[in-house]
């Protein structure tokens, strides 16, 4: 084990609820050999716990252009782990009575009745979530992605397009009977919940989990500025290595699938909301009810996938685990939270494909082993 890696390790504190930002400990030696191994533009990481940031770094370039480095505030795009803050924004509107697990496709797009194929019509929002309801992975039939990358209107009227081009069409498989991941999924989900509430998902977000959780720094789309380089930029691996997405057109998915996968934020920023969950699956705080959590977290006894999380067994956590990972193709990043042990880590790396996958997933698994080593998790 590095040296300096070992005084990291043996520093790490017992957290507390107050601890400060300048407690929280740098994890530069850990991500330095795993950045270098992959060739990432930028590697970032977390631990966290139930009570709060106990570890946090950021290694790298903003660019693979330039010698701007990445610093620990700096913006991440998060994916696919959008999803989880999609269902927990769907449970915050439960709670409050705007709808219920069970509100259907039918009563919320009551207007579409007519042309919508009729096996949507009792599709519940709950389905929507757990990747049950036959959505379709792709959304090329009939031309309809080529449509929504095309679309300039606003966020709620392209997923409106997006509602209209998918019901039209028969789900597939039947919904309710298995498994199947999809995007789609999601936006309807998304576009359900903004009917309902009025309001575009955006800013139901925005205030039902990025205000109350103290995300003060998250957002949607690639994060910075067009024409600057204020944030790390998404990348692409080619032949002569990761090619940097300047801010603009084809920088992040076409916006209706958002629900799905449009989420950035800071490490710490994605922390609060890693700790709330594992908060909530210990029976703490008020964020919601216990009885919520637990169908957040709860997959159907047939799968693995519960409402934004996946979930399985490990050692190291003592039991179960939840955990996403997410990428549009030029960010990646993953999760994993074992509640029974009450942490988290975290890594995001600003490159897609197999090689962000693999170093991600190797930076989560040293984080782990780091939390364990410190006495704060067993093998």
């Amino acid at each position: 084990m590095p040296a300096l890696l070992l005084v990291t390790l043996l520093a790490l504190a017992p957290p507390t609820q107050a601890r400060a930002a300048a407690e929280v400990r740098d994890l530069a030696a850990l991500l330095t050999p795993v950045r270098e191994r992959h060739g990432l533009p930028a590697l970032g990481g977390a631990i966290v716990t139930s009570q709060g940031l106990v570890a946090l770094g950021a290694v790298g370039l903003r660019s693979a252009a330039s010698d701007v480095e990445v610093t620990r505030e700096d913006l991440w795009h998060l994916g696919s782990c959008t999803k989880a803050m999609t269902a927990t924004l769907a449970a915050r509107l439960v709670e409050r009575g705007l709808l219920a697990w069970d509100t259907t496709l039918g009563e919320v797009f009551g207007d579409l009745r007519e042309s919508m194929d009729p096996a949507w019509r009792d599709v519940p929002l709950r389905l929507l979530l757990a990747h049950r309801a036959g959505a379709p992975a792709s959304l090329d039939a009939d031309g309809l992605w080529a449509r929504l990358w095309a679309h300039t209107g606003t966020p709620r009227e392209q997923r409106r397009t997006l509602v209209e081009g998918v019901l039209a069409r028969p789900p597939a498989p039947p919904p309710g009977t298995q498994y199947a991941y999809s995007n789609a999924g999601y936006a309807l989900a998304g576009a359900l919940l903004e009917t309902v509430a009025d309001e575009p998902w955006e800013e139901l977000l925005r205030r039902e989990v990025f205000e109350p959780l103290g995300m003060a720094r998250a957002g949607f789309g690639a994060p910075g500025t067009a024409g600057e380089l204020d944030q790390p930029l998404g990348h692409r691996l080619n032949e002569q290595g990761p090619r940097p997405q300047p801010r603009g057109p084809g920088d992040d998915n076409p916006t209706a699938i958002g629900p799905g996968g449009s989420v950035h934020a800071s490490l710490a920023d994605w922390a609060r909301f890693a700790q709330a969950h594992l908060l909530g699956a210990q029976g703490g705080g008020d964020y919601l009810r216990p009885g919520t959590w637990r169908l957040l977290h709860t997959p159907p006894a047939d799968q693995d996938y519960a409402l934004g999380w996946g979930t399985a067994q490990r050692p190291w956590a003592g039991g179960t685990v939840l955990t996403h990972s997410g990428s549009n193709t030029m960010w990646y990043c993953t999760i994993w939270l074992a509640p029974q042990k009450g942490f988290g880590v975290l890594a995001a790396t600003n490159l897609g494909g197999d090689t962000a996958t693999q170093a991600c997933d190797e930076t989560c698994a040293e984080l782990v082993r780091l939390w364990g080593e410190r006495g704060g998790a067993s093998h």
